[in-house]
């Protein structure tokens, strides 16, 4: 007995391989952290705000150096085993918590870049970009015609003065049509045809490069904040950036929180834990919940009573609906069911 009692009080003890996800801390990118404010802006006026715009976090255990223990991982498998995850699904094996923290810093970084693209984009301003190429995609007709280090000028005579041209102009390409890069190599211009293929999702042409871009910004946007990776809050610095540049009050003493990825295009990309960073929103004061549209599998039925949820696609579907909720006419807004 005494055995069986020193084994099961190890088995406690022991790490647990699951990871245990809770909601994370929250935080108002239209406020400050430590007296130092998470969005600063220079070169442009600013106009303050009445209300919140709260990024929503996951704290988790079973991550490397944070190990779960079989108790704690049984607490939360009978309060909610949606709590309780496979490990690997979280970390990839042999990953170190160094290696985590890097790739969270370096997500969190670009995700913050991204945000100011999108947000001055969305104001109207216009952002530079020098189009670097950073590599090719194997299989495709660029594989064998453009290298690393080479910068994208033009397709088909069109310049590509920043991001959204790139964008644009390869838009109203159809896959398979053969068109004319112009690049620079060595300081040295020069036109590349190259045959276009199929994206993945059959929406449109596909060059077969990865694009480095370096944006030069018209005004100075900086982003500050600790204790927070990943690329999930790009969404919400988005909306702030936004909210700081208007003279509108577009929260209007209103406590909106939210969740999602951000490209330079606006577009917003779903994220992991979003039912533990609704209920994060729901305790600190959140009434209000943007999700992006593609995580309303894992929003609906999930809802915690007093949150109301807005599904969003796009950087400009989310300054509409904090703009409608601030207004108080929110409830005709779109949800996830």
């Amino acid at each position: 007995m005494l055995a069986t009692s020193l084994l099961l009080a190890g088995l406690v003890v022991l790490p647990a391989p699951y990871a245990v996800q809770m909601p994370g801390p929250t935080a108002d990118v239209l406020g400050e952290q430590n007296g130092t404010p998470l969005i600063t802006i220079k070169g442009a006026t600013t106009y303050p705000t009445t209300g919140q715009l709260r990024l929503t976090t996951v704290s988790a255990t079973g991550t490397p150096g944070f190990p779960s223990s079989v108790a704690n991982v049984v607490r939360a498998w009978l309060s909610r085993s949606d709590l309780v995850v496979p490990t690997e699904e979280l970390v990839p094996p042999g990953q170190t918590q160094q290696q985590l923290n890097d790739l969270n810093n370096q997500e969190m970084t670009s995700s913050q870049e991204n945000a100011t693209v999108a947000a001055l984009t969305e104001l109207g301003y216009t952002v530079p970009a020098t189009l670097t190429v950073a590599g090719t995609t194997g299989g495709t007709d660029a594989a064998g015609k453009l290298k690393a280090g080479d910068v994208l000028t033009a397709i088909d005579g069109t310049k590509l003065g920043d991001y959204q041209a790139l964008v644009t102009t390869l838009g109203k390409v159809k896959p398979g049509a053969t068109i004319t890069l112009g690049i620079t190599r060595g300081g040295t211009g020069m036109d590349v045809p190259v045959v276009t293929g199929t994206r993945s999702d059959g929406s449109g042409a596909l060059i077969g490069v990865f694009i480095d871009p370096t944006f030069t910004f018209p005004i100075d946007v900086k982003i500050q904040i600790d204790g927070i990776g990943g690329p999930s809050a790009g969404m919400m610095f988005a909306l702030g950036i936004v909210d700081r540049l208007t003279p509108a009050d577009e929260t209007n003493g209103q406590r909106i929180a939210g969740t999602g990825t951000i490209d330079v295009t606006g577009a917003v990309g779903p994220i992991g834990g979003i039912r533990q960073k609704m209920a994060g929103a729901l305790r600190d004061g959140a009434t209000w919940f943007l999700a992006p549209k593609a995580n309303c599998g894992d929003v609906t039925g999930h809802v915690p009573a007093g949150l109301r949820v807005v599904a969003v696609a796009t950087l400009h579907d989310a300054v509409a609906a904090v703009t409608a909720i601030g207004k108080g006419t929110g409830s005709s807004l779109p949800t996830c069911g």
